[in-house]
């Protein structure tokens, strides 16, 4: 089963499946089935519950950049990739969360890697996007190996709480990173639109013994217009993120609240293993 393959045709979508992982190169990531956390069973009711207590909020700012690595990229190339990629957090101010893998299954866009950073504040965003060190990394270690790459940024909110806001603790060491991107319809409304997203966030944030966090917001990257809105999505396990995907509160909110209003979605997913154990 595919874990919903690059969804170009308006009107025509179907909700999202799942796949485990194939590389740019065309091999197994095992990674992908291999996982620190146990199976986990579905209950929102109990889930629900436990995520019931209003807690304060503090707003972030997400970044998330897609690459389509050649097809000849080398094993030494991808690994320099992504370890330069995830010690820039080392290198430059700003960056208060960070996650970068290979993306798992095939989609229609041929993206092959994702990235993924958090910073407080949207000047903090700013000043990455000019940061020489990290202009350098993907100068000399992405582009040269990439033919394309997608950025979007959006607003959200997180608890106010330090192991969630720098994403830090044991829960975030290991897991699968769920990153939904989608195009709605010039014609939809912001009733529509707000509605859809909205289904979404109280979707994840009740079922806390899947997800450890999740975030969205519209895109609001000047450069990059091709998708609308954005959610990123942090499983405890790819078992976790495929009972999420397989559910039925997901196909029916799917269904019910994204199919009849959007152009376009992508869906993809990384695992969360230990890269970048050496400063570059």
């Amino acid at each position: 089963m595919m874990i919903h393959q690059a969804l170009a045709l308006p009107r025509l979508l179907t909700y999202p499946v799942l796949t485990r992982g194939f590389g740019s190169n065309g091999g197994v990531f095992l990674h992908q089935c291999q996982t620190k956390n146990p199976r986990v069973a579905f209950c929102a009711a109990d889930d629900q519950i436990a995520n019931s207590n209003s807690k304060m909020t503090r707003k972030v700012v997400e970044h998330v950049c897609l690459i389509k690595a050649k097809e000849n990229l080398s094993d030494k190339e991808e690994k320099d990739m992504l370890d330069y990629l995830y010690t820039s957090q080392y290198q430059m101010r700003g960056i208060v969360a960070i996650s970068v893998g290979c993306i798992g299954g095939r989609n229609n866009e041929d993206y092959t890697h994702a990235l993924f950073m958090r910073f407080q504040r949207k000047e903090d965003l700013e000043k990455f996007y000019e940061n020489p060190s990290f202009l350098k990394v993907l100068s000399e270690h992405v582009t040269p190996f990439c033919h394309g790459l997608v950025n979007v940024d959006y607003e959200s909110e997180v608890e106010d709480d330090i192991l969630s806001i720098f994403r830090k603790g044991e829960e975030y060491n290991y897991g699968e990173e769920f990153v939904l991107l989608v195009t709605f319809a010039k014609n939809t409304s912001d009733k529509n639109i707000k509605d859809a997203m909205d289904s979404f966030a109280q979707l994840t944030s009740s079922l806390p013994s899947l997800i450890v966090q999740s975030t969205q917001g519209s895109n609001f990257n000047d450069s990059s217009k091709e998708f609308t809105h954005a959610a990123v999505v942090r499983f405890r396990s790819f078992d976790a993120m495929e009972i999420f995907v397989e559910g039925r509160e997901y196909k029916d909110m799917w269904r019910s609240q994204f199919e009849p209003f959007i152009e376009k979605a992508l869906l993809l997913h990384f695992s969360v293993d230990p890269v970048g154990t050496d400063i570059m």
